[in-house]
């Protein structure tokens, strides 16, 4: 994939301001290329207010200081379910107008959101624990989500927010190419703006100090080797953004409760778009079956 010559700027700049941070200082440097990891590369809203967004509930939850946008529908038939969308890094509600009127058929209440740093909510940066948290706080504020469907980047704050959410294994989980291993995000972080081992170290010295968890807590297949949630683990073979190798450690570990849906050829994107996807999906979280 080529990249734009603006892109290629940015990342030329932020190499340099890295690399001479880093002979000042390791701990400054660190700081600095973990805010930039943390900071959506895009927020705007590109795409126009897709039909079914007009009719939405307006929501706006106040968190940790920030205003975040939200929306939400109610079914003509309730069954007393809701369900929440979460989108994946530099992304934003609208992209899956799709699964709204689909969960609506079903009888479920649904609500999506803009994360902390994207589309129209506030914040400049998101990472895992800040939307794990916020994943949280509305599941406290509804009184109970019974399920989610979570995409990329989503689908990692949605495991570990499973970790701590009360009748967990009540609720039901969609993962669609979860960021599975936090690792492999960081290599590819590295490897993009040349980042050095010595400097590599300190950035993980700094999340751990930052944490109090290891890298390692950063894994959906770390989760869900824990996790006694009922899910439905959707990827694909091509993609090149959350490789398709980083599930087979879970695949192979996956418990009764853990089903997964191997697609070919749909890559990051166009898998939560797919058809067959979506029928699965429906499959799976329909109420009446």
């Amino acid at each position: 994939m080529k990249m734009k010559l603006g892109q290629r700027l940015l990342i030329g700049y932020y190499k340099n301001k890295l690399r001479t941070l880093s002979y000042i200082s390791k701990e400054r440097a660190a700081t600095e290329a973990f805010r930039l990891f943390c900071t959506p590369y895009t927020r705007k809203i590109t795409q126009k207010r897709p039909a079914i967004f007009t009719k939405a509930e307006q929501k706006l939850v106040q968190f940790e200081g920030l205003s975040i946008k939200g929306y939400g529908w109610q079914p003509t038939n309730p069954t007393g379910k809701k369900v929440m969308i979460l989108h994946g890094f530099s992304s934003y509600a609208y992209k899956f107008e799709h699964y709204v009127p689909l969960l609506l058929q079903m009888g479920y209440e649904v609500m999506a959101f803009d994360a902390p740093g994207h589309g129209d909510s506030e914040g400049k940066i998101v990472n895992a624990l800040i939307y794990k948290r916020f994943i949280c706080l509305v599941n406290e504020l509804e009184n109970g989500i019974d399920a989610f469907i979570a995409h990329s980047f989503g689908g990692l704050a949605l495991s570990l927010a499973m970790l701590e959410l009360p009748g967990a294994a009540s609720k039901k989980m969609v993962l669609i190419a979860p960021a599975t291993e936090t690792t492999s995000a960081l290599q590819g972080f590295y490897t993009m703006l040349q980042v050095k081992p010595d400097l590599q170290a300190a950035i993980e010295d700094y999340i751990i100090s930052m944490a109090g968890k290891p890298i390692t807590y950063f894994s959906v297949t770390q989760a869900l080797s824990v996790l006694d949630t009922p899910s439905l683990w959707i990827h694909d073979k091509k993609d090149r953004i959350c490789p398709f190798s980083d599930t087979l450690r879970a695949q192979a570990s996956a418990k009764a409760h853990q089903e997964f849906f191997i697609t070919e050829g749909l890559g990051h994107n166009k898998v939560y778009r797919d058809q067959g996807v979506m029928k699965k999906i429906g499959a799976y979280l329909n109420p009446h079956t």
